[in-house]
């Protein structure tokens, strides 16, 4: 009834995509150190005297009420 037709092969990039299920382990660590990394940065920015200074301001400021 109707003619047999061949699939059409994948775009090597999809067949690519379509192939992985997840990440590896070396992936995950990548990923740990990275955020690892990311919040000591960040914590060395918050701890610093001069966002301790500029929060305490803020707050000060902010429960500062002038009628």
């Amino acid at each position: 009834m109707f003619p047999h037709r061949t699939p059409l092969p994948l775009h090597p990039r999809r067949d690519f995509l379509l192939g992985d299920d997840g990440m590896s382990t070396v992936e995950y660590c990548v990923g740990l150190v990275a955020a690892a990394a990311f919040a000591m940065v960040l914590y060395a920015i918050v701890s610093g005297a001069d966002v301790l200074a500029a929060v305490t301001s803020i707050v000060q400021r902010a429960l500062t009420v002038d009628i």
